[in-house]
């Protein structure tokens, strides 16, 4: 029986691209749903077939997915922008002046998987734990990710139990992160065995405090050079970038479905360490216009040359093979072992090896709270600040030019009726109110087009770091949670859920994430100061040729009026 979806969104084809247009609220029939990368094949009423976003429409039907054992896990056999985690959400909310509040919170959720990053998908079905108990399969380095055979025509029809499956099949995965989804810092703190990774991360006590160690040689890196390219015989086209990096100056070609890849692989591992803030949005219709795939290879641009600038990310095992895969084979490869990985989420923690003495609970829970504070006014400010450079922008590119166009036109009027007096003596003066009024206009074009030259990089950078402070709240919490398990850990002692010995272990390693935590806020400032130098450097610079263009330009119009 054929599967029949709703249509979430107006979705408008791109010509010659073998997509459908559809319209929100629209009934069309799914014929293929292993076209991949994010788009199914569907029919319309008209007998009209073509690709559609799968993100833009919705199946109704509910099955049960047995997973094995006793345990059945429930999916919306849909695909819909609802069903993910908004990332439009402020993630400051939680937090709030009454220090004491917010470390409840983090107390009474110690054991929920609320702990993951903003990021991340949460996964249906969770619920929060008692702070006092304790998972037994805390140490479990098994993935918990959830994978399920969804049999779309069995869910259109309503058969749930039925054992053979017919048509197309969609794997989905119910944990994006699983990194994430084991609860809380207690795997790192209590855990007997710790992975072995390959990756150790080095903090020193520099002249800031603890700083990661950075490399001789700083990385960078080159996106460049988008080009349009095609698969399933010309079905489907995609834009393709040139990624060069300067240790190699060898480029590879990436989509952005490799970035993302990336980015989830980055979030997966460091996320609970080090803010990795989120890729330029998708965008389904007007992706081959030329100013968005300029604004998007822009926007990839300052992404990697963050990922390159930080020093822990820089030289990672997943950073390297995007940046220097030689071929398919080992771009593969190279993925699958990333994908296997078990120092991740809080396991990250056991890679740092920190060459400094232990620190007391004390000085770590002060250094915590001072960040906390710090990247909330942070983020409250730089919010201020995107929300008066949107408004000056359209008053730039709106209002303004209006008011100095009706000028312009006020002076070339009067112009007119000047030179209708018939006084032979009045030439100079009306050429001289025309020029004026030309120059009026000449300033409207300017302003209107000034924000591309100027405000657009302060905008961009200010976004930029939108997206990272938003990262910091989920990863404070991993440290508050982790600081008040070891303040309990003596209750902890006393009922036997942990020895005497776990607790200096505890103490140990909550100082070890301490320095992690107070490296990657040195680095955040280190970063900060440097980009916020030097994108008012630019600003003001090319505010400064502004009006010394707008000032030369009156002056040759004053130079018009003869003095008496």
């Amino acid at each position: 029986m054929a599967v029949k979806a709703q249509v979430l969104y107006d979705f408008t084809a791109e010509p010659g691209n073998g997509e459908l247009t559809v319209k929100e609220g629209e009934t069309i029939t799914i014929t293929n749903q292993s076209i991949g990368g994010g788009w199914i094949e569907a029919r319309n009423s008209h007998g009209e077939t073509g690709l559609v976003p799968e993100e833009y429409v919705e199946l109704h039907s509910m099955q049960p997915l047995h997973t094995g054992g006793n345990s059945v896990c429930f999916l919306r056999s849909s695909w819909s922008l609802h069903s993910q985690t908004s990332n439009g959400n402020d993630p400051w909310t939680a937090w709030n002046s009454d220090t004491s509040k917010n470390l409840a919170s983090v107390r009474n959720s110690w054991m929920s998987t609320d702990q993951e990053h903003p990021q991340a998908y949460q996964g249906p079905g969770k619920t929060a734990m008692d702070d006092d108990e304790w998972d037994d399969e805390w140490d479990d380095t098994r993935s918990s990710a959830c994978y399920a055979e969804v049999d779309l025509e069995a869910a259109e029809e309503g058969a749930t139990n039925r054992t053979e499956v017919q048509g197309p099949t969609r794997k989905i995965t119910l944990n994006k992160f699983p990194g994430f989804s084991k609860s809380g810092p207690e795997l790192y703190l209590l855990a007997k065995m710790l992975p072995k990774g390959k990756e150790k991360i080095s903090v020193y006590m520099g002249e800031v405090g603890p700083v990661w160690l950075y490399p001789e040689v700083q990385m960078e890196c080159l996106v460049a050079d988008p080009k349009k390219g095609s698969k399933m015989y010309g079905l489907k086209s995609y834009i393709e970038y040139q990624v060069t990096p300067s240790t190699t100056n060898r480029p590879v070609n990436h989509r952005y479905k490799h970035f993302d890849w990336l980015y989830e692989r980055l979030l997966e591992k460091y996320g609970s360490a080090i803010p990795i803030p989120s890729l330029p949005d998708k965008q389904v219709t007007g992706r081959f216009d030329e100013d968005f795939i300029k604004l998007r290879m822009e926007r990839l641009q300052s992404w990697m040359s963050r990922m390159c600038r930080h020093p822990i990310v820089s030289n990672s095992e997943v950073l390297q093979l995007f940046l220097n895969h030689q071929d398919e084979k080992d771009w593969k490869l190279g993925k699958r072992k990333a994908e296997k990985d078990e120092t991740v989420g809080v396991m990250i923690f056991s890679q740092i090896e920190a060459e400094a003495p232990e620190l007391g609970l004390d000085e770590v829970e002060r250094k915590c709270e001072s960040f906390s504070r710090f990247t909330k006014a942070m983020d409250d400010k730089v919010k201020d600040l995107l929300a008066v450079g949107h408004d000056h922008w359209k008053r730039c590119t709106g209002p303004l030019p209006k008011q100095y166009q009706k000028i312009a036109k006020a002076f070339q009027n009067l112009s007119t009726v000047f030179s209708s007096s018939g006084y032979q003596g009045e030439s100079t003066l009306t050429d001289a109110l025309t020029a004026t009024g030309k120059t009026y206009e000449e300033i409207a074009t300017i302003i209107s087009e000034q924000p591309k030259k100027d405000l657009h990089f302060l905008v961009e950078t200010n976004l930029e770091y939108k997206g990272i402070l938003g990262c910091f709240p989920e990863t404070i919490t991993v440290h508050k949670a982790a600081i008040d398990k070891l303040k309990d850990a003596d209750k902890l002692v006393a009922t036997n859920k942990i020895s005497p010995h776990d607790k200096p272990v505890m103490a140990k390693r909550v100082s070890n994430m301490s320095y992690a935590l107070q490296a990657e806020m040195n680095h955040f400032h280190s970063n900060r100061i440097h980009d916020y130098n030097r994108v008012m450097q630019f600003y003001l610079e090319e505010q400064v040729k502004l009006y010394e263009t707008i000032a030369g330009k009156l002056r040759a119009a004053l130079q018009q009026y003869t003095t008496l």
